[in-house]
């Protein structure tokens, strides 16, 4: 970002350089990494909600704590932009999210400040309790800081590692940011006080001494100690209510405190980084601070695209064709006026999976779950169970934390429940954590599962009323993005399960191509035929169970390729194989998809291109493999 004026933000070379300002010098920085990030994400898109509302948050610990000696994690990380611009990332800073440059989140391998990859939320605090357990055990002193919000501490992982934490008893701060409420000011000065007093270590000694003392004087001892706990604890729930979960799991936590208010959160982490036991801090904070647009907004502007910083418009997508969420939202409504037992589930992506229509039409019969998505197939299942029809919307990414619930839950008893995977292949900017890699994999080799890949948006409408036709589990993947531009069907077909439909005659070799790869491996037949190369394209539909009569057909080809956006490992191709190994067909097989390695960040454009997967490289792969077989 070019400046007329020398900045403070502009003198840093490490964090440690926080520790020369005071706290009316460390405001005006946060004001300056604030107006960073919005001139940068303005251009790249970006989490500018979430990151604007963590900046005092993130300048408060680095200027308390030593690091990268001393550890912050992060749980998601997409609030972590500030924390980049503090550790030696400002000049870098314009590369966010773009192929080659800096990752939107934290990543250990671009500096010695990021601890973990951060992607998925509600697994930070199990992983900052191995690293404070491993610390302990070597004998080290570093202090370690979770910081986690409010919807990410609802997920299972998350409760599971507070219920250790605190039965453990071990050394660290969870740093709660809390963006969904108020602070009260008259109690909040007063809570703010006795959550400061009880973080102290001398609080605890204190309360565990006279609780032994009294203990050891027999039964009227125990019952004063007992007085002492419920009076304690009726004030407590009295002043600050929110305490006492984390309180009964054996963390101290703190009264609310301003998240924006920098002298009240170095105060506050000073003493709870000094605490011998494990401490919760709790930081109401505002999505989107300093910044009018977001504030009024922090859902849309939670991820967003390039846009005009100094009006909030975001700018306009050229493509006429629809956003496949929308597609699949609008479909899905339809689907649900028809068939009264139709509801739709999703894990806090109500907007993301294009299921607002759905929310606003039938308010009974949709459920958002929070980021929970194990719960959320649990629940799908019970609903199965009960006779409706639960369809459930997740991005690829996340439903793989679910793949235990989708076996036992649904898979072995064929409970009639829809899996919609949204985002399934490249997502672009949002990187390796983000990527749907995986689904075609983790979903084939489950017993009883459908598997269905629309090759475009009409495919996907077609593809969902296919589903609503069948009973037990059946998933529909597609891709981030916009659709291909073809008419929406206004009366759905029934696809024929197991069978595809060839998109293109050709006699030389055949490409089966599986869902959002079919424009792809088009382009490439178009580019082969100008070789002299005659390709059949086949659109395969079904990924499980697969055509075993156009595979075989495919045989009688000179190169039977099979084209995925997923990792070829397991993938769609390997159960092209497998039948062709079942029929002891030996035709040559080209698998073209996704590498064995985790795909990094840039445009669904670049990436492809760069794995080969584009028309130009699926084209240039075809004509590599005739070449090794000797037959150009």
């Amino acid at each position: 970002m070019t400046q007329s004026k020398k900045r403070i933000l502009d003198a840093f070379t490490s964090p440690a350089d926080l520790k020369l300002l005071n706290d009316d010098e460390l405001k005006i920085l946060c004001q300056e990494i604030r107006g960073e990030i919005i001139d940068v994400t303005s251009k790249t898109g970006g989490h500018v909600a979430s990151s604007l509302g963590a900046v005092e948050i993130i300048v408060a610990l680095h200027s308390v704590m030593n690091c990268p000696k001393d550890k912050i994690v992060y749980d998601v990380g997409h609030q972590s932009y500030a924390h980049k611009l503090l550790t030696g990332r400002l000049s870098q800073f314009d590369t966010l999210r773009q192929y080659g440059g800096i990752s939107g989140f934290p990543k250990p391998s671009e500096s010695v400040f990021d601890v973990h990859p951060s992607g998925h939320a509600s697994d930070s605090l199990s992983v900052a309790f191995g690293l404070a357990k491993a610390r302990d055990l070597s004998g080290d002193d570093f202090k370690i800081a979770d910081v986690i919000g409010d919807s990410s501490l609802v997920g299972g992982m998350a409760f599971e590692a507070l219920n250790h934490i605190g039965q453990e008893q071990t050394p660290m701060m969870i740093v709660l940011n809390d963006n969904g409420m108020s602070i009260s000011r008259p109690v909040g000065a007063l809570v703010r006080h006795l959550g400061m007093m009880r973080a102290k270590a001398s609080y605890q000694h204190t309360r565990d001494a006279v609780q032994e003392l009294m203990e050891a004087r027999g039964g009227i001892g125990q019952e004063l100690v007992d007085f002492g706990r419920n009076l304690k604890d009726s004030f407590k729930q009295m002043v600050i209510p929110q305490t006492m979960l984390f309180e009964q799991l054996g963390i101290v936590c703190t009264a609310p405190v301003d998240g924006h208010d920098i002298t009240a959160l170095r105060e506050i982490f000073e003493t709870c980084l000094e605490s011998p036991c494990p401490t919760l801090v709790h930081v109401v904070t505002k999505k989107g601070k300093g910044y009018p647009p977001a504030e009024e907004n922090p859902e849309i502007w939670h991820g967003v695209g390039p846009f005009d910083p100094k009006t909030g418009e975001f700018k306009k997508n050229t493509s006429k064709a629809p956003k496949y969420s929308n597609v699949f939202g609008d479909a899905i409504v339809k689907e649900a006026e028809h068939n009264p037992d139709v509801v739709a589930i999703t894990a806090a992506m109500k907007d993301g999976t294009g299921l607002s229509k759905f929310a606003a039409r039938f308010p009974r019969r949709f459920f958002d779950t929070g980021i929970t998505e194990e719960h959320a197939l649990g629940m799908a299942a019970g609903l199965s169970i009960g006779g409706k029809k639960p369809v459930v919307a997740i991005y690829s990414t996340f439903l793989q934390r679910a793949i235990d619930q989708i076996i036992v839950d649904n898979a072995i008893n064929r409970e009639n429940v829809v899996l919609c995977i949204d985002r399934a292949g490249l997502v672009g900017a949002d990187g390796p954590t983000h990527t749907g890699a995986f689904d075609i994999t983790y979903l084939r080799m489950i017993p009883n599962m459908r598997m269905l890949a629309p090759s475009n948006e009409a495919e996907l409408v077609n593809g969902l009323h296919t589903a609503m036709m069948l009973d037990g589990p059946i998933s529909i993947r597609y891709p981030r993005g916009c659709g291909e531009g073809v008419p929406i069907p206004q009366n759905p077909e029934v696809f024929k399960i197991g069978k595809s439909v060839e998109r293109r005659a050709g006699n030389d070799i055949a490409i089966l191509g599986f869902g959002h790869m079919l424009p792809a491996c088009m382009d490439a037949a178009k580019r082969l035929e100008a070789q002299g190369i005659s390709a059949r394209v086949v659109d395969m539909r079904w990924i499980k169970p697969l055509d075993v009569d156009a595979i075989v057909a495919a045989c009688k080809t000179k190169l039977v390729v099979t084209a995925e956006e997923g990792v070829i490992a397991g993938g769609a191709g390997d159960g092209v194989l497998e039948v062709m190994e079942a029929r002891n067909l030996s035709t040559p097989v080209l698998q073209i998809g996704l590498p064995d390695k985790f795909v990094e960040q840039g445009t669904v454009e670049q990436i492809s291109h760069v794995l080969g997967i584009d028309g130009e490289g699926i084209a240039a792969q075809i004509t590599e493999k005739l070449r090794s077989l000797n037959i150009l």
